[in-house]
């Protein structure tokens, strides 16, 4: 069985190093996006969406704030020997676009081995939610939750599946509706054993969960 990898770990990327932005400069940038759209800022209906859009920024980019390894490293190896694979499906998140700040929608599930140790449930969902909340490409969110979990946990094998709506695609551009997008990471015994991978594909069952 090939090893997992262990490339530099994408949890533990902050915010970028770029000169720091002020609340009233974010909220001047606001004002000018609306007067570029073809209205004015200081009409009654938009005199505090400057203000509500830098707040709605601080809630949907807060994963910036946060190393989603933290959520990990606490684990339990009380577990009665127990070895058998470990999925938590349709963990539903909310991401934006890198490319048209769109937002994405979708699910995630995860599973993995255990190599000894296990972890809360509720910590591989605010993985996920630490990487939905920031600007992202889903091929990217896919595999650096999975090198994530791998990372820290060492388990015998990880599985990401991502399955997501594009409103860069639904509401722009092409105008497609009812489309959604899948990525997979599979490292581990679910790369290179079949049956382990069909196991976890089949706890998921995207289609059923429909």
């Amino acid at each position: 069985m090939s090893e997992i990898p262990k490339p530099l770990s994408p949890c533990t990327a902050s915010r970028p190093t770029s000169p720091e932005v002020t609340r009233e400069q974010a909220m001047d940038a606001v004002r000018t996006l609306l007067r570029w759209a073809g209205d004015e800022p200081t009409r009654e209906g938009l005199r505090d969406t400057p203000k509500r859009v830098v707040d709605a920024y601080r809630e949907w980019f807060s994963g910036y704030g946060e190393d989603p390894e933290d959520y990990l490293r606490r684990t339990f190896e009380e577990v009665a020997g127990y070895d058998e694979m470990i999925v938590l499906r349709d963990i539903q998140f909310e991401s934006f676009c890198e490319h048209h700040l769109a937002p994405i929608i979708g699910r995630a599930h995860v599973g993995y081995l255990p190599d000894g140790k296990v972890v809360g449930i509720s910590k591989l969902a605010r993985v996920v939610d630490a990487f939905a909340h920031r600007f992202q490409v889903q091929e990217k969110m896919t595999a650096q939750i999975a090198i994530c979990i791998a990372n820290v946990l060492n388990p015998r094998g990880v599985g990401v599946v991502i399955d997501a709506t594009h409103q860069c695609m639904t509401t722009r551009g092409v105008h497609k509706r009812g489309v959604s997008m899948i990525t997979s990471q599979m490292l581990g015994t679910f790369r290179d054993d079949a049956r382990t991978r069909a196991e976890f594909l089949r706890f998921i069952d995207i289609d059923g969960g429909r």
